[in-house]
């Protein structure tokens, strides 16, 4: 367990999750937020943010926490694991709302209000990017140690009993 990606909709707890593996296995934790976001609400270009992903690929140790759609394919053929949160629609709608005002290590300013457009994101969420997830997945089973929780609670199990690198997978 030494190339991590942690994916699943916003507002699940993907974050949350990254920073307790980091804890847990001392890996460097990098927020593709932190990556593509600016400060002042700008991004920056499809060049730079794939320049700097790449930069990370190639090292030996990573947690990357983050969906970014476009550039799954490249995280799933350089991990060796991979977290899903696959977590209810209503759980991750209250998940993004309950950081509103929330100071955050994976972005680089405070969310003041529940921008309609990215709840719309999240509620399309299902349709648009899960059923991708689910290729990659498929395609990377016996390859890639996948992991997939359907709830925070198997998550903190997974958290509160993980002394080793075995894994476990929820389905």
């Amino acid at each position: 367990m030494n190339r991590i990606i942690v994916i699943g909709s916003p507002g699940a707890g993907k974050s949350t999750f990254a920073r307790k593996l980091k804890k847990k296995t001392g890996l460097p934790l990098y927020y593709l937020d932190m990556i593509f976001h600016r400060p002042d609400k700008t991004t920056v270009t499809q060049e730079e943010f794939d320049q700097k992903l790449q930069a990370i690929l190639q090292t030996d140790n990573w947690i990357i926490d983050g969906n970014y759609q476009r550039t799954l394919s490249l995280r799933f053929e350089a991990c060796t694991d991979v977290f899903f949160l696959d977590f209810p629609l209503d759980l991750c709608l209250e998940g993004a709302a309950a950081r509103i005002g929330t100071v955050r290590d994976d972005m680089p300013w405070v969310e003041q209000e529940f921008d309609p457009e990215f709840r719309q994101y999240i509620l399309d969420f299902p349709k648009d990017q899960l059923p991708q997830i689910y290729e990659f997945i498929e395609r990377y089973r016996g390859s890639r140690q996948i992991t997939i929780f359907h709830s925070r609670e198997e998550m903190a199990k997974w958290l509160d009993c993980q002394n080793s690198p075995t894994l476990f997978y929820y389905r």
